[in-house]
């Protein structure tokens, strides 16, 4: 689920995504589970009223306004206590309607996980508890849209406080909004750190790289010890890129709050090194293997397409899996990718290096002849482009990682003169003919198992 907190899965029993009905039922009575800044249990949510459209929408701002928190639906409460069991319908039409109502009534719309929780007893089919988990939001201030009787919509801004719900004054909105745009800021300019410092760091090279970077918009604290240092480096070892089962880190060491790790040869073709830091921020460069060819005597290097959409989806799925899993970040992420024909191109690169021929840099397709097929219309130095992920969508590796893969490179290959990254598509699908037959295999394969929908023609 999108919000994890301690103090609630202590309370509840277990993780929000994982509690039993058995567990949730013997609140009952628990004066330790007492509604909170965090918790809060309602009878039932009809939703049907004006009324109570307003009562959901004001609940989920609230606590997305302040620290998350948890409705318990299917549960009475006598003074703030969990009284009586009340099951409540859970039907999947019920739970639609109550996103629907949250994306009518809050604005920017807050982001919500509904996990329904069946009552075991066959004569209760239907019925059970509803767990509404909201987690603390980077986009505070989130507004209701309350019904006015001049039938014209306001705006109120509620938080949560204690057990009640307060609602911020004109001065305290205008300070949210303040702290928002500021947090974007300082977000872009966490990535910028992020990657300078990366690059400041890798092996003098004149080949070119891809350079992908994440920051979460709600930062973690991973803690790094000896233990959680040892079963990072079981995890990296093992980690491979997408459609592969061949492991891509061979090594993994311990830097300035963050674990660095890299694979391959720094004097062959391929290598690559990611910095993972402790706040669920992550940079990985590879270099991407190609070719060089001599036109009217002009020698350039060319990689295919299919191999940078390869790296970048891998690239994505490695950072969201470490800022997800193992940093504990959650929500979004900022994610930025550049693509260079050598790292001292960057903005922020490295200094020239005394390395030779530094070529032009293309991005063409191997024809099965084994001959270049002209692709791009021009040489490329540096090209970039940034999204706005959900964390979720990265580390699952569905559909919604191939979306942002096609998002970040249709913006890459544009700077070629290509129109869009022909092997994936901004649905989330896959075109097999747009693959290399040493990639379509295990691209298959993948796609089979992550439910990523796959394009014959």
């Amino acid at each position: 689920m999108l919000y994890r907190s301690r103090r609630l899965e202590t309370v509840l029993g277990g993780p929000l995504d994982a509690v039993p009905y058995t567990d949730l039922a013997a609140l009952v009575g628990n004066t330790e589970a007492g509604e909170s800044e965090d918790l809060d249990y309602k009878r039932e949510l009809p939703a049907s009223s004006d009324a109570q459209k307003a009562e959901l929408a004001k609940d989920v701002a609230a606590f997305a306004n302040h620290v998350g928190g948890v409705l318990v639906i299917g549960m009475a409460e006598a003074n703030g206590l969990p009284s009586r069991v009340m099951d409540t319908d859970i039907s999947d039409a019920h739970l639609r309607h109550l996103h629907q109502v949250i994306a009518r009534h809050t604005t920017p719309t807050v982001r919500v996980d509904m996990r329904p929780v069946p009552n075991p007893d066959p004569a209760a089919q239907g019925k059970g508890f509803l767990l509404i988990a909201v987690p603390p939001s980077p986009q505070v201030p989130h507004a209701v849209t309350a019904i006015a009787q001049t039938a014209r919509e306001a705006l109120a801004y509620p938080r949560r406080g204690a057990t009640k719900t307060d609602w911020l004054t004109e001065t305290e909105v205008a300070t949210a909004y303040q702290r928002r745009f500021n947090a974007a800021s300082d977000r872009s300019r966490r990535v910028a750190n992020v990657e300078r410092e990366l690059l400041a760091a890798l092996p003098a090279s004149n080949v070119p790289h891809l350079i992908v970077c994440l920051v979460p918009e709600i930062p973690a604290d991973m803690v790094i010890n000896r233990e959680t240092y040892q079963h990072a480096q079981a995890e990296l070892l093992t980690t491979s890129l997408v459609g592969e089962d061949q492991p891509v880190f061979e090594g993994v060491r311990i830097g300035s709050r963050r674990y660095i790790t890299y694979g391959g040869d720094p004097s062959a073709p391929f290598y690559s090194q990611a910095d993972l830091h402790r706040d669920g921020s992550g940079c990985w460069a590879l270099r991407v293997v190609g070719n060089t060819s001599t036109v009217d005597q002009r020698e350039f290097y060319w990689a295919e397409p299919d191999t940078v959409v390869w790296l970048l989806l891998s690239a994505l799925q490695v950072l969201g899996t470490h800022a997800r899993e193992r940093a504990g970040a959650m929500g979004t992420a900022l994610v930025q990718a550049a693509l260079v024909a050598a790292p001292h191109h960057h903005p922020d690169g490295p200094a020239l290096p005394n390395l030779h021929p530094l070529l032009p840099f293309r991005l063409d397709a191997l024809h099965p002849t084994g001959q270049r097929s002209l692709v791009s219309t021009q040489s490329c130095a540096y090209a970039d482009s940034d999204a706005v992920a959900l964390l979720d969508d990265l580390a699952d590796a569905g559909p919604g990682l191939v979306q942002t893969a096609a998002l970040l490179a249709d913006e890459l290959v544009q700077a070629f003169g290509i129109a869009e990254a022909a092997p994936v598509t901004r649905e989330g699908k896959l075109r097999l003919a747009a693959w290399s037959p040493d990639l379509r295999p295990g691209l298959t394969q993948w796609a089979h198992a992550h439910r990523v929908e796959l394009l014959t023609t």
